[in-house]
């Protein structure tokens, strides 16, 4: 049984996709959502203001704060509560650490143009392969 669900979420159209869809298929599991801020991205200069604030890590939850806002905003809508995480790092491998303390995790197949993917990774490839606990990717 399915009761604690990791969900990841940039500001991508696919990682809200993957939360509708955690809260449809997992109507009884609780579940956390992740953004993962800190690493250079298709945004670079997110991850440098982050390292030269005085506290980086209320910077990073600065830069996470829109997408978690998102993401309550959708489990309104579906009449859920969740609760939201901040992760620090490079996003695949803070969502495999983490999803040790889940037993599943739901991740959009990708978050941007072909040449992010090309440059930052393929997040959902890598999760997939490495998770200690089943994931699902959303299409």
């Amino acid at each position: 049984m399915v009761s604690r669900v990791l969900v990841a979420m940039d500001d991508s159209e696919m990682a809200a996709e993957a939360l509708r869809y955690a809260l449809d298929m997992h109507g009884d599991a609780e579940l956390t959502v992740l953004a993962v801020v800190g690493e250079p991205s298709q945004l670079m200069w997110k991850a440098t203001s982050i390292a030269m604030a005085d506290d980086p890590r209320k910077k990073a939850e600065e830069i996470a704060a829109p997408v978690l806002d998102r993401a309550r905003k959708i489990a309104d809508e579906h009449g859920r509560e969740i609760t939201t995480t901040v992760g620090y790092g490079a996003p695949a491998r803070e969502i495999v650490t983490r999803a040790e303390e889940f037993d599943a995790v739901v991740i959009g197949s990708h978050g941007g143009t072909l040449r992010d993917r090309l440059i930052v990774g393929d997040v959902a490839k890598t999760v997939f392969n490495r998770s200690p606990v089943p994931v699902t990717v959303v299409r």
